[in-house]
């Protein structure tokens, strides 16, 4: 316990220790770091990956890891948005050290993203964070909150396709090719699926603050289903081939093809048994 004065406060030393460590990045996200890092050079390695089981569990390793890494992003970059918005309780939740296990719904974080990914082969993340919106004043500053998650997300999906149009993986295995496209397909569906004004999506949080109190009193108990609803529609054929066709057509302007997308689903769900590559 660190010392204080005589009232009780942080003296300003032991305060800027605390921050020190309310910031430091958590061992936690630097293993999931890690581990992508290591699963995608083995599989741009190519060696001993010879059998599809094999090559399947490691494209598996790499995504989901790769995903989760960019679920901490998603979330940090709500936080650290917050904080130079006002609301400064960010830091002593855990939020900026960029570890998972201090999100507020770890279900809802973590394992519910990576269940829409096994499932359907959708990046959705869940609602995490708990930002202290009394804190916060003006409705641009709550907007941009909402809006810095889904933003991260796109950004991570230029950084996943960034090698396709610069041409650095031509001669690379197509079991890494595809497994990047993949994860750059799982980014574009949650930075536009989050877009969506849906309560409880952050498309809703950019345009709530400027909407009435009224309707805004209305939708609030809608918060807590949105991100079920949206899931359980894109079961509908029609619209799911929609969305798909959107989602497609931004990959392609990022020099990704829907054929090394598939691919990479398939590599994914390496215990159907059909590699596809």
């Amino acid at each position: 316990m660190t010392p204080s004065d005589p009232s009780g406060a942080l003296s300003e030393r032991d305060a800027r220790v605390l921050s020190r460590r309310e910031r430091r990045v958590s061992p936690v996200f630097l293993a999931l770091v890690a581990l992508a890092a290591v699963a995608g050079w083995a599989l741009l390695r190519g060696r001993g990956l010879a059998a599809g089981t094999a090559t399947g569990l490691v494209v598996f390793v790499f995504v989901s890891a790769a995903w989760v890494v960019s679920l901490c992003l998603h979330e940090y970059a709500h936080a650290r948005t917050a904080l130079h918005s006002g609301d400064i309780s960010v830091a002593a939740k855990g939020y900026l050290t960029l570890n998972p296990l201090k999100y507020t719904h770890a279900l809802l974080s973590i394992v519910l993203p990576l269940l829409f990914v096994v499932m359907g082969g959708i990046g959705l993340p869940g609602g995490a964070v708990f930002i202290e919106r009394g804190r916060i004043h003006g409705r641009l500053k709550h907007s941009l909150v909402s809006a810095a998650g889904p933003l991260t997300n796109a950004a991570f999906a230029v950084a996943c396709a960034a090698p396709f149009w610069l041409g650095l993986l031509d001669g690379a295995p197509a079991a890494f090719r595809s497994a990047l496209a993949f994860l750059a397909m799982l980014q574009v569906t949650a930075a536009v699926l989050n877009f969506l004004p849906v309560p409880g999506l952050d498309g809703y949080g950019v345009v709530e603050p400027w909407l009435p109190a009224r309707l805004r009193a209305k939708l609030a108990p809608a918060a807590g289903w949105g991100l079920l609803a949206v899931f359980a529609l894109l079961w509908i054929p029609e619209l799911n081939r929609a969305f798909f066709d959107a989602v497609y057509a931004l990959l392609g302007a990022l020099d990704i093809n829907e054929a090394e997308v598939r691919w990479g689903w398939d590599w994914y769900r390496f215990w159907d048994g059909a590699p596809g590559a």
